[in-house]
């Protein structure tokens, strides 16, 4: 219990609530009070004294910083002039509740101090406009004006250039629009950061905003707006973040900034964090905070800074033109440019494995095996050249282009040659499941082959994914209906080639189309640069859609007639109960060719096949030729 109570105050304030305050302590605590002015600076202080500050913001912070790292108790009371000081140490607004916390021995707290430029911030230090992240009480305003602040934040975001030191070591220069510098987050009850930030670790924590691009903003945005959460442990990338025990940031230009709200301009914010600093009693509404806060260790220095824009995409951003995909730098592009464009080169080991990789597949054909022909759609290299071509479409790369069509064409002719010339050595002519699965693509073949391509970029762009391009492989499937087209040649059969080829200039024009789509969301190209090419790519696309839907049409009114089919089930001709089982149907113009199987107790006439064909032409309104196997069952 404290024995002397000093109450630091203005002169002004000693007014009726002055003297309620000093009438509850004697009451309550029977301590000696002695009044002191806040320009006092006291050099010592024993434990059982109590400096009890009846002061506003500027006096609280200059009565902090003459008494740095002395041992002091101090406690402070609420006023109307002491908002970012009440607020940030959770003081009660009732001022003999504060009184009560000043003695109140589990809120005392030894406490860090974060100096900027030897001034003391309390709240926060804003350098920009952080779009949102600094709004206090969403709940203020209705959704009409959260959209609108929204959308003015969408077109008035503006960059600077920034470096952010915290050692010699340790420094980056970034173009970022706000910047916001915390000691602590404790105390907040309405904010967008989610976790409790220390006030005992030592560190300030500084978050930087600095999006790539118009869709890592809206995504920002949303998260600020929509959901208004942050989680320091799973930033939205356009926040970098920084926790350390001191900071630089210098511009080429004056920074302007607030701290605690008031405007200030500087030419570098040298920042710093004065660890336990002070022992201050908190208010009764941070005690489980102050618990769990004593028990943070202190850790290394921590900085996430990989998503922010450097060299050449700052300069973009300063210039005010935020693209509306990421664009790569130099160095993220180099290594995957290098390799694409070795992959659009002629090789040997290309030829072999196109060779070999064309016989498995042709094997697996003519014997029907699916794992066969698995095996031959990892083997095949036929992937690599196709993104390849889509980089250099996207990148109008024309000797890449080149490169990569005449390392296509190789492949592709490689694999019509030996697939057809294996077929007139194989004395078998049967065109079996295998092949026929590959004769009718539709729509649906052409999203596998969008997918594809998509995930292939993503694939190659991504060192660590680059594991799942044997996936790719397989979900395409390029070489198989390419040896089925070989088959065809060498049968002389004209539908079996139209039907496989089809389906692999589908999936070739699919996967090189959403491959440069892929890298222009990457960043790897800007849209303008390729458009060119995309045209071209998006026009045979078109070109091959035609047959596709009307293919998938045909499915889908396919499956419509065995729908109905299937909905007839049991029938009663000429009083005999007949169960259909539908098998199969082909539409051929005006004619629908039902395969079914009819099930009676007794044997069927051509009166009722004729009786069940017209039952059927009713039910379906198109003219129907059937196909009957009758099947006698006696129960």
């Amino acid at each position: 219990m404290y024995k002397q109570v000093k109450i630091i105050c203005d002169e002004l304030r000693k007014d009726a609530l002055f003297e309620g305050i000093v009438s509850y302590i004697r009451e309550h605590y029977e301590t000696e009070i002695i009044i002191h002015s806040h320009k006092e600076v006291f050099e010592e202080s024993s434990e059982h004294e109590l400096f009890l500050l009846f002061l506003d913001d500027d006096e609280i912070k200059m009565f902090f910083y003459n008494h740095l790292e002395k041992d002091l108790n101090i406690a402070l009371l609420p006023n109307a002039n002491a908002k970012v000081s009440v607020k940030h140490y959770g003081i009660s607004a009732d001022v003999f509740e504060a009184v009560d916390d000043a003695f109140n021995e589990e809120l005392l707290s030894e406490i860090d101090i974060l100096l900027c430029n030897e001034h003391i911030a309390l709240w926060e230090i804003v350098i920009g406009d952080m779009h949102g992240m600094n709004r206090l009480d969403f709940n203020d305003n209705n959704i009409f004006q959260i959209i609108a602040i929204f959308w003015h934040n969408l077109k008035n975001i503006k960059f600077k250039i920034y470096t952010l030191e915290i050692s010699k070591e340790n420094k980056v220069q970034t173009a970022a629009s706000g910047i916001m510098i915390l000691e602590n987050f404790i105390s907040r009850e309405k904010s967008t950061i989610s976790e409790t930030l220390s006030i005992h670790d030592g560190k300030l924590n500084a978050f930087i905003l600095a999006p790539t691009s118009i869709l890592a903003y809206l995504w920002y945005l949303i998260a600020i707006f929509v959901s208004q959460r942050i989680f320091v442990s799973a930033l939205p990338k356009s926040l970098g973040f920084i926790n350390s025990s001191s900071l630089k940031i210098t511009s080429t230009k004056p920074i302007e900034y607030l701290l605690d709200g008031a405007a200030l301009c500087s030419q570098e914010l040298e920042l710093k964090v004065l660890a336990d600093a002070l022992r201050v009693h908190l208010g009764r509404s941070l005690l489980e905070s102050v618990k769990q806060d004593k028990e943070v260790s202190e850790l290394k220095d921590t900085m996430k800074l990989n998503t922010l824009p450097v060299k050449e995409m700052s300069d973009i951003l300063v210039d005010g033109k935020l693209p509306l995909f990421k664009v790569a730098s130099d160095e993220e592009f180099k290594d995957l440019f290098l390799a694409l464009r070795s992959s659009s080169k002629f090789s040997y080991v290309y030829l072999t494995l196109m060779i070999l990789s064309t016989l498995l597949a042709t094997t697996g054909l003519f014997a029907n095996s699916a794992p066969v022909i698995i095996g031959a759609m990892i083997l095949a290299p036929l992937m690599a050249p196709i993104i390849s071509l889509a980089m250099g479409v996207v990148r109008a790369q024309e000797h890449m282009v080149k490169n990569s069509l005449k390392t296509l064409a190789i492949g592709i002719g490689m694999a019509l040659l030996f697939s057809c010339v294996y077929t007139l050595m194989m004395p078998l002519e049967q065109i079996t499941q295998e092949m026929q699965s590959r004769l009718h693509p539709n729509v649906l073949d052409l999203l596998v082959a969008i997918f594809s391509g998509i995930a292939g970029a993503y694939a190659y762009s991504k060192e660590e994914v680059a594991k799942s391009l044997a996936g790719v492989a397989i979900a395409v499937a390029l070489v198989p209906p390419l040896s089925v087209t070989g088959i065809g040649i060498g049968l002389g059969n004209l539908e079996v080639i139209y039907g496989s080829f089809l389906l692999f200039s589908t999936n070739l024009v699919g996967i090189t189309l959403s491959a440069a789509l892929t890298f222009v969301v990457l960043g790897y190209a800007p849209l303008s640069r390729g458009k060119k090419g995309l045209y071209y790519t998006i026009a045979l696309l078109a070109l091959v859609t035609l047959p596709l839907a009307l293919s998938f049409y045909k499915i889908v009114e396919k499956n419509d007639y065995l729908k109905e089919l299937k909905s007839i089930k049991h029938l009663t001709i000429d009083g005999k109960d007949v169960e259909l089982v539908i098998k199969g149907i082909v539409i051929q113009k005006e004619v629908l060719i039902v395969d079914l199987e009819a099930v009676s107790a007794s044997g069927l006439h051509n009166e009722d096949f004729d009786e069940l064909k017209e039952t059927l032409e009713k039910k379906l309104d198109k003219k129907v030729v059937l196909e009957i196997n009758s099947k006698i069952v006696v129960r």
